[in-house]
């Protein structure tokens, strides 16, 4: 079996694996950072996401060897004590119910606020439209990002 190499929330980590293996399976089962959630499987519900190399991306469609030698964060890596300000955002607008889609929007609301410090509307729109929240919470996703970004007090 192939060995590969990334860094995973500030670790460098070799994994032996198939090369097609997706991430999220490496992540949850190989890593046991169960933060990152299974839910369509297909790219489609948001609920996969993480960083890689600072952009969000579906990890249930990111191959191990996509990863291989980029630095990912997942939901545990976002901060080491819940005192990133969009886990602060999303504790002060209560966004979660089931909380199950909650680390993907969270990894992407970071993601948004690392390259747009003041996203619009459309830009919050645009980055959750592949995100899928059976709860409905989406109007209280948006005041939580709006809150990270210092828009909401």
């Amino acid at each position: 079996m192939p060995s590969f190499q990334l860094t995973v929330n500030g670790r460098v980590r070799t994994v032996d694996a198939e090369a097609d293996t997706p991430l999220l399976w490496i992540l949850r089962d190989t890593l046991g950072l169960t933060g990152t959630k299974f839910g369509c499987g297909q790219g489609v519900c948001g609920s996969c996401t993480i960083h890689l190399d600072g952009k969000a991306v579906k990890s249930c469609q990111t191959s191990l060897k996509e990863a291989a030698g980029h630095t990912v964060v997942t939901v545990e890596g976002l901060s080491k004590d819940g005192t990133h300000p969009v886990q602060q955002a999303w504790l002060a607008e209560d966004v979660a119910q089931c909380g199950y889609c909650q680390p993907g929007m969270i990894m992407t609301a970071a993601a948004l606020l690392k390259h747009k410090a003041h996203p619009t509307d459309g830009d919050i729109d645009e980055a959750f439209a592949d995100h899928v929240c059976r709860c409905g919470t989406y109007s209280r996703v948006r005041k939580a990002v709006l809150r990270a970004a210092g828009g909401v007090k």
